[in-house]
């Protein structure tokens, strides 16, 4: 071992390696002796026992639940009305899921009770796991994301599609539980009573009636499903993930030798696809059952309606084992968004793309504005992408994204988004370059722009006015009746005074105005004074030309 000499007695000190180190090490050692033949499931080492708190100064500290999970107090109504303000309609999933996750919640707060009543008898309950069916983009995902939120549990979601009976990405299901603890920072009581959410579970059926089907490890997914759904016992760490193990010693090594299991017992699972296919077994046994002299003859029922009706066994003809279904018992079908409610959605959600969308533009100093007509226009034309809400994304994509790129060069201050726009951007955005040009050569433009040169001759500082800032100083020395030159000298009399303070304190000699500190000059002028004098030094040459 040539690698390693003898360190003498007298020498300092190194510190020794971090488990990301030796991991690294012995991984290129393993690929060398190997070939590369093998694989490390994990990209970044957690720490499960993390603890945000610990810091340089203060130490560690004693790890507190977030939130006292057995101090539940929510009612169905309660989790409604805060679902309401994110996800439009859905308004029988919603009553389902809270009342569904209130049962849960309390059953599990009733358990611990009783388990500290000494000679009590045990207390059985049956869990809650959710299965909920509907198309895509009906706000399945952001539904039970919101509920966690409320309620503080850790919230782990994963798609059915990247498991295999062998396990995805070189782990197992079993994965989704240490996820848990991780999100958890570590605190393993809170992880065991949060929500795992499984999408596109009906990827796992294995090729029921009248379905091809995918490979058999579908149902192997499902048995190993099963014991985490009802209950079992998780290792903390993943006996076949050399980082975890590596891990697992260097916890034990700083003294933390906490609990190493995470029981499943209150964790809540909720599951979700499209189910295509599902409605003709439903279809085909509603029809066999009608069959005879005295059946009545009915219109076809839509594919909406005949999954409401699903039972347990159209989902084990649909390809689910039997056992694997039983353990879902509540059952809620999402419906599918119409143009009126991706209107509403983004209307009214407060998790709204139109928040995005303006936030986005503002940082360019663009305000933007969209108006009623133009989110009907492309709720209309989401609605045809058949995507629910994402298909919000695509149609507004198309309608913004030559905006997006020319508005924050052009300097318009104001962005309008109406339905003539959504109808014709080519010719709306045209009439924003022509707007932009025509506010970049105006005379009284010309007289800011020659106020501002003024200004650096006599004082040594740069004033640049940015396309908002003129309009609303031409537009208000219009209103006044009032010349540019004599209103400017009138608003930024204080800033020959002010603006070398701040140059004495952060070396800055360039001052960026903008539409808003124009029409609040005192204020902008007062804040950049006093927070030149709390930054540190460290910082002025960084601020320089800001």
């Amino acid at each position: 071992m040539s690698d390693f000499t003898p360190v003498p007695p007298d020498s300092p000190k190194t510190p020794p390696p971090s488990p990301e180190e030796i991991t690294r090490k012995l991984e290129d050692f393993i690929k060398n002796s190997l070939g590369g033949q093998v694989i490390f499931s994990r990209v970044e080492p957690q720490d499960l026992h993390a603890r945000p708190e610990e810091d340089a100064g203060g130490g560690p500290q004693v790890d507190e639940m977030p939130v006292n999970i057995f101090d539940f107090h929510y009612k169905p109504a309660d989790i409604k009305a805060y679902l309401d303000r994110f996800v439009i309609r859905q308004d029988e999933a919603k009553k389902v899921l809270a009342t569904a996750v209130c049962d849960h919640y309390n059953h599990a707060r009733m358990l611990r009770e009783h388990k500290q009543q000494k000679g009590a008898a045990a207390l059985e309950f049956s869990k809650q796991n959710v299965v909920i069916s509907g198309p895509t983009g009906v706000g399945k995902t952001y539904l039970v994301k919101h509920i966690a939120d409320l309620i503080g549990v850790p919230f782990v979601k994963a798609d059915a599609t990247k498991f295999s009976e062998t396990g995805y990405v070189g782990g197992d299901v079993d994965d989704l539980v240490r996820d848990l603890v991780a999100k958890a920072n570590g605190n393993v009581e809170l992880a065991e009573h949060g929500i795992i959410y499984l999408d596109e579970i009906d990827k796992l059926a294995t090729g029921g009636e009248g379905r091809s089907g995918r490979d058999v490890s579908g149902r192997g997914v499902q048995t190993a499903l099963l014991k985490l759904m009802e209950e079992t016992e998780v290792a903390l760490y993943a006996p076949n993930d050399i980082r975890s193990q590596m891990q697992m010693m260097f916890d034990s090594r700083k003294g933390r030798t906490g609990r190493e299991v995470v029981n499943t017992r209150n964790i809540l699972f909720i599951v979700s696809g499209a189910f295509s296919g599902l409605e003709k077994i439903i279809e085909k046994r509603q029809s066999k059952a009608a069959i005879g002299f005295g059946a009545a003859v009915h219109d076809q029922p839509a594919a909406e309606d005949l999954l409401r009706e699903a039972r347990t066994k159209d989902f084990i003809d649909y390809g689910f084992e039997a056992e694997f279904i039983g353990r879902l018992p509540v059952r809620v079908f999402c419906e599918a968004l119409t143009a009126d409610d991706l209107f509403q959605i983004m209307k009214n959600s407060e998790g709204s793309l139109i928040r995005q969308y303006e936030r986005e533009f503002n940082a360019y100093g663009v305000r933007a504005v969209f108006e009623d007509d133009a989110l009907r226009a492309v709720a209309v034309t989401a609605a045809d992408e058949k995507t629910g809400a994402r298909g919000l994304v695509t149609a507004w994509e198309k309608v913004l994204r030559h905006f997006k790129f020319e508005l924050p060069s052009l300097g318009v201050p104001d962005f309008i988004v109406d339905a003539a726009l959504v109808k014709d951007t080519a010719k709306a955005l045209e009439r924003y370059r022509l707007e932009a040009h025509s506010l970049q050569t105006d005379v009284r433009a010309d007289e800011v722009r020659a106020f501002a040169a003024r200004f650096a001759t006599e004082h040594g500082l740069t004033l640049v006015f940015d396309a908002g800032a003129i309009r609303s100083l031409v537009q208000r020395a219009e209103r006044e009746g009032s010349a540019i030159d004599a209103m400017c000298a009138r608003l930024f009399k204080d800033f020959p005074f002010g603006l070398q303070l701040v140059s004495r304190s952060r070396s800055q000699t360039v001052f960026h105005l903008t539409r808003e500190t124009v029409e609040h000059p005192d204020k902008y002028l007062s804040e950049l004074v006093v927070n030149s004098y709390r930054q540190p030094e460290s910082s002025n040459s960084e601020s320089h030309g800001s």
